[in-house]
Order: structure tokens, then sequence, then C-alpha cells
């Protein structure tokens, strides 16, 4: 069955990753598969080199190597995929995951977080909680005569 032809994997509205730049790897899978799993080799590794890729910009490789940076060897992100009995439902599985995986590394930081300080309500609901688990602690001490 050939592969339907792909201009690149899609990551987000502004980004797309060129075919040239992923690369596969292929080996035999430990899953299911009963006989077929000794012949066909259905793991699938995708491996993008983030550290050299034409589609990032500066700062998004900059964002991306920082954040990704506990998963990259060497600037080059390597995703595995082995959860399906075919190789062509775990190339699906890997592209996906790669681009989930790189979305969610280019998203801007989130705000800091002002701190405020705890509500009247919170800290009397607090103190009441403490003292309704100190009185059930005491009704179960023994009795002091």
């Amino acid at each position: 069955m050939a592969t339907p032809h792909r201009p690149g994997l899609k990551v987000s509205g502004g980004l797309t990753i060129p075919e040239a730049e992923l690369s596969w790897r292929f080996s035999r899978s430990s899953g299911p598969g009963g006989q077929g799993v000794n012949t066909a080799d259905s793991r699938v590794e995708l491996v993008w080199d983030a550290g050299r890729s034409k589609a990032l910009s500066p700062v998004q490789r900059e964002r991306v190597l920082a954040r990704l940076s506990g998963r990259l060897v060497g600037g080059v992100l390597t995703i595995a995929a082995s959860e399906h009995r075919a190789q062509l439902r775990n190339r699906d599985a890997a592209r996906d995951r790669l681009a989930a995986l790189v979305a969610d590394a280019l998203r801007p930081p989130a705000p800091k977080r002002r701190p405020t300080a705890p509500t009247r309500g919170s800290r009397e609901r607090r103190l009441k909680d403490k003292q309704r688990r100190t009185d059930v602690k005491q009704l179960r001490r023994p009795p002091a005569d």
C-alpha cells in the first residue's frame, strides 16, 4: 500500500517540519502481533534534529532546545512507537507524538503567578478544620482520671 504524499509534519498554524528533516528507523516490536512479530519490522523510531532544523526560527529553536533538553541527545529528538501491530499505524502515532511534543514546547511560558494573601474565610476554615482534628484525636485518648 502506497503512503500518501505528505508535504511535512504540521505542528501548529505557523510551523511545519519538512519531511526531509524527519528520518525513520524500523525494528522488530516486542508487542502484540502473534507469529508476525518475529518477521515484521513494526516498531518505529522517528528522528528529528531540532538543533539544526531550518523550520524553526532562532527564538523557537532556543525554546525547543531548552524545554526538551531532557529528551534531546545532541540536539536530536527520537520518538519511538510500538503500541500497534501495523507499522503504518506506529508511524502515524510517532508523527502525532512528535507534533504534540514540539507544539507543547513552543507554547509561550505561562504568566507569572502573583502571590496573594489568604482570605479571611479561608483562614477561618483552616483553623476550624485544625480544631476539629484536635477534637477527634482528643476523643481517641483514654480518659484521664
